[in-house]
């Protein structure tokens, strides 16, 4: 068995096979909030969101950070980029990664147990094992999503809560889009009555809320292309569109609709769902990965020399009563100038409040709250103007304009909109706070269940739905 162990200082790297030094295990106490007690163990990123969580420095997380991963280029583009973030001009970090490599990585973490949160980002294929491991052992947990890719480790995830509890450890997933400052006030908007007053049901043709995200294979990430595993394009791995990108959809539906409320499985009633797949020549498999052809693993993908990569799902279904649409759709690489993209619609009995990002927006999200109550637009402009002015109170510099005669553009600070990137940092520091309180809000994990049982329900509907129309649901994302 090959072992080693990496130690990653700025500026320096020192191999060191053979077993290595063994550390302590940190011991297991409450958190308090004071420096660096909290110490973060990254186990296999083979994710770039893994290096995002260290974009930013904090003063509860320790510098050093332990790295338990297999040999490989994976582990050695994580590597890169925390580096990156280093040696950069404006507001460097100071990370210290100390790096054991080898096929055993999994076992010597367990045993060695040097930190007491671990940050799991990369392959799913065994993330939800990893889950469950990790807080078998005592150790808080903050993943990426997906937690869960296929119907039948659902049972295995509720398994890591109900142990998490038990060993009173933090099992948590990295929600960055409810940072998002368009969603946030979408959200705020919603719970105004004078404004939005009450959700509606909404019909299988126009549901209540509907949201719909467009992404690309090919991206740039902290200014430099992204270069993608392999293994990402294999749903067996990375899991499929409609248990991947469409967590962060369900989960703002759950978050908007019913704040705070705590959710069951039987709220959940499923109508409908499909998936379809993204077809990627050797040429742009080539551009994103740096392989020259298709691994033998994604073989079974490849029909005419084409990879088809099930990466696109759609989802109807009702909770608690509300009709909701998600949609997730990944091309291979955006226009330029443009990037990912998001649709929001909430539909109320005064007004909806619609996410916008395409041309007319130059491909930023824009906020937009529509009348539809039967009111005068004086009347209602006031009530827009009384909530606006509430919210300017949390975010300074928010406005309104009119864009037609009952339609209004939420103008927001250019302060406020920070990005993706930075929305792993606001995660990561609500988590952080949650390890002091010593909890998750009451209604967190009831909800993440809910929405990981609702993902991996719709993939088992729309793999049955594609199987009785003999798997022809395919084609290229539009």
């Amino acid at each position: 068995m090959k072992k080693g162990l990496i130690i990653m200082v700025p500026l320096l790297t020192i191999l060191v096979t053979g077993c290595g030094e063994r550390r302590p295990s940190a011991e297991k106490r409450a958190f308090t909030g004071v420096p660096g007690e909290v110490k973060l163990i990254t186990l296999d990123p083979g994710h770039f969101h893994a290096a995002l969580v260290q974009k930013s420095m904090y003063e509860q997380i320790d510098p050093v950070v332990r790295v338990y991963a297999p040999e490989g280029e994976e582990v050695k583009d994580h590597l890169a980029r925390i580096e990156a973030y280093n040696q950069r001009v404006a507001d460097p970090t100071a990370w210290v990664e100390e790096v054991y490599a080898g096929d055993d990585y999994l076992e010597r973490m367990l045993t060695e147990k040097p930190g007491n949160v671990v940050v799991l980002a990369g392959n799913n294929a065994r993330k939800t094992e990893y889950i469950l491991k990790a807080v078998e052992a005592g150790l808080n947990v903050l993943a990426d999503k997906p937690m869960v890719i296929t119907p039948e480790n659902f049972t295995v995830l509720e398994k890591a809560f109900s142990v998490a509890s038990e060993k009173e450890v933090l099992l948590y997933d990295i929600m960055t889009e409810r940072y998002e400052i368009t969603t946030i006030l979408q959200k705020e908007l919603s719970l105004d009555k004078a404004v939005f007053g009450e959700l509606q049901k909404g019909t299988p043709e126009e549901p209540a809320i509907t949201k719909e995200s467009v992404h690309h294979f090919s991206k740039i990430v902290s200014g430099t292309p992204l270069k993608r595993p392999p293994w990402f394009f294999d749903t067996t791995q990375q899991g499929e569109g409609i248990v991947d990108v469409t967590t962060h959809l369900v989960d703002l539906i759950q978050w908007e609709a019913f704040p705070e409320l705590i959710l069951k499985k039987e709220d959940v009633e499923l109508h409908a769902a499909r998936r379809w797949s993204t077809d990627m020549t050797p040429e742009m498999f080539s551009r994103v990965t740096g392989l020259s052809g298709f691994p033998e693993y994604l073989g079974k993908y490849v029909k005419d020399n084409l990879l088809k990569v099930y990466s696109n799902g759609e989802l109807d279904y009702s909770l608690k009563g509300i009709r909701a649409r998600v949609s997730v759709i990944w091309n291979f690489e955006a226009p330029e100038g443009t990037g990912d993209t998001h649709y929001s619609i909430m539909r109320g009995t005064r007004c909806n409040l619609v996410i916008n990002q395409g041309r007319e927006q130059n491909y930023k999200p824009v906020l937009y709250i529509e009348q539809t109550a039967n009111c005068t637009p004086a009347e209602f402009e006031a009530a827009v103007t009384s909530a606006i002015s509430r919210l300017a109170g949390l975010y300074p510099g928010l406005s309104v304009s009119q864009e037609g005669e009952k339609v209004w553009r939420v103008e927001i600070p250019e302060e406020f909109k920070v990005g993706h990137e930075a929305h792993f940092a606001q995660v990561t520091g609500k988590y952080l706070q949650y390890l002091v309180d010593g909890k998750l809000p009451e209604w967190e994990v009831p909800n993440m269940l809910v929405k990981y049982y609702t993902t991996t329900e719709a993939l088992k509907l729309a793999s049955r739905q594609n199987q009785t129309m003999g798997d022809s649901v395919t084609g290229e994302a539009f």
